[in-house]
């Protein structure tokens, strides 16, 4: 397994998209923070940035590189190695390079410039969110052959995700405002791992003043060392749930 990785790792930072998704990253990161005085109103910025762009890239990238290794994984399973072994090291050698690509363009002028609580809270966010729709991605790929169609459900459950959730929880909230559905909210934010990131750094920052009687409830709740746990323990199991079921698919899967 360890071949596997080293060879998936150093095959993937060579990649030219991924050079360039580093170099955006990075490009992104430094020009935030050296246009902005004030380096809170820049972690703000950098936060858009990384809830938008790191899962896209992160979902997208992933899917398409499993259907184009279907020939390098068959040349896998012909040799005597477990399954189980090959799927995860797949995994770890894609999550490693993408992390490695947001490590060096978010992380190093992230610590620079603000070396707090929140920027290195932000630092490790972002890099569940990458690990998180790595294993979706996985789940999309091996859930069917179409490579068009694991493309576009990818790409599906992104704008869902990044888009699509929050106009929901506005449409619930306005539909239900005469209840009291404030802690009901914690729940079905938990639905959705790129609101409890957002929610994870907001409340660590000034800005949780903005989020009115919601966002007191989110600071009550989460804001306290246990809901930070719990909201990272909820982070972790979108990464192990998906990646678990993809797992049992691939076992199960004729190639």
């Amino acid at each position: 397994m360890n071949r596997i990785i080293k060879f998936i790792v150093l095959d993937i930072l060579k990649n030219k998209i991924v050079i360039f998704y580093t170099l955006l990253l990075a490009a992104f990161s430094w020009s935030v923070f050296s246009l902005e005085d004030n380096s809170a109103k820049g972690l703000l910025t950098l936060l858009n940035i990384i809830l938008l762009t790191v899962p896209l890239v992160s979902i997208l990238f992933s899917t398409i590189y499993i259907y184009n290794s279907a020939e390098f994984i068959e040349l896998l399973l012909s040799q005597p190695i477990q399954r189980k072994k090959i799927w995860l090291g797949l995994f770890i050698g894609l999550s490693t390079s993408l992390l490695l690509a947001f490590i060096i363009g978010v992380g190093i002028p992230l610590l620079l410039y603000n070396a707090s609580i929140v920027g290195i809270m932000m630092l490790v966010v972002g890099c569940i969110i990458t690990l998180v729709f790595t294993a979706i991605a996985f789940l999309c790929a091996v859930s069917t052959r179409d490579k068009a169609k694991g493309i576009g459900i990818s790409i599906m459950i992104w704008l869902y995700f990044a888009l699509l959730f929050d106009g929901l929880i506005l449409f619930i909230t306005f539909q239900f405002s005469d209840y009291p559905i404030e802690k009901a909210l914690i729940g079905i934010s938990a639905l959705s791992p790129i609101d409890i990131a957002r929610i994870l750094i907001l409340l660590n920052t000034d800005s949780s003043a903005m989020m009115g009687y919601t966002g007191a409830i989110f600071k009550e709740f989460l804001g306290t060392s246990l809901g930070v746990v719990i909201a990272f323990v909820v982070l972790l199991l979108w990464i192990i749930i998906p990646f678990a079921i993809s797992l049992k698919i691939f076992k199960k899967k004729d190639l």
